[in-house]
């Protein structure tokens, strides 16, 4: 494995950790209890137990750090400067339906910054993860934004938008894994509105790391955020095809 910090090390234990209860609930789908939060919104007990061994293995190993999570909210500890921010199933719905396209994200954010990201695909043993100033990686292997420049070759992960784009586009119903394909070349682009900070805090720091741009996006805001993302060398070109971005 390449050079890491102590604090990514932490993540991916936390994560790889978490992700035996995935693997594990996801083969039993019948057996899952299920509760409506709100219109194709929903938390699973997988979801819960994921979360519930994400902080306990984050605050064990740091206990003062500040936490921010989809089910539990915002935590504010003794240090308010460092901030966990955990998304236990990004793809709930997703996995309630077997489809097996979905990740844990944690990410650290610094002030007001996101220094280290993790996105783990349990179901397929697929991790990025990336810091600050040390680049991007998929299993060890450092990764790259693409390098195509003709907008008519590239694959688009986009969200619901006003008109029909003329792309090729794709929504995975994974904001997270969407992010970690841009950042690994698998999609040249990702369009998306109304997300939340969990979504796509670890997806921001992967794609800068590996070279490609993400629009300006406060860091305070936890939801209804919007995510513009792709390789330098198409970044303008998307941007003139998303209407009213």
């Amino acid at each position: 494995m390449n050079s890491i910090s102590a604090n990514l090390n932490i993540m991916i234990k936390a994560c790889e950790k978490a992700s035996k209860i995935l693997i594990r609930d996801f083969g039993e789908l019948e057996k899952l209890q299920v509760s409506k939060k709100g219109p194709k919104d929903f938390v699973t007990n997988s979801d819960i137990k994921a979360e519930k061994i994400l902080i306990e293995e984050l605050k064990k190993a740091r206990p003062n750090y500040s936490i921010i999570s989809e089910e539990s909210g915002i935590e504010k500890n003794k240090d308010e400067t460092n901030f966990w921010i955990i998304d236990p199933i990004d793809g709930t719905i997703n996995f309630l339906h077997g489809v097996p396209h979905f990740a844990i994200s944690i990410a650290l954010k610094t002030k007001n910054e996101i220094v280290s990201g993790l996105i783990f695909d349990p179901i397929k043993d697929e991790m990025f993860y990336a810091e600050k100033n040390n680049g991007a990686f998929f299993n060890n292997q450092r990764i790259r934004v693409s390098k195509k420049n003709n907008i008519q070759e590239c694959l688009f992960a986009v969200g619901k938008i006003k008109n029909e784009l003329d792309l090729i586009c794709r929504r995975s119903g994974c904001a997270a894994l969407d992010m970690a394909y841009v950042a690994s070349g698998r999609y040249d682009g990702y369009y998306q509105k109304n997300l939340n900070l969990w979504d796509i805090a670890a997806g921001i720091i992967l794609i800068k790391e590996a070279g490609g741009i993400v629009n300006e996006i406060d860091l305070s805001t936890f939801k209804n955020i919007k995510v513009l993302a792709s390789s330098a060398e198409i970044n303008a070109k998307f941007i003139e095809k998303i209407d009213n971005f």
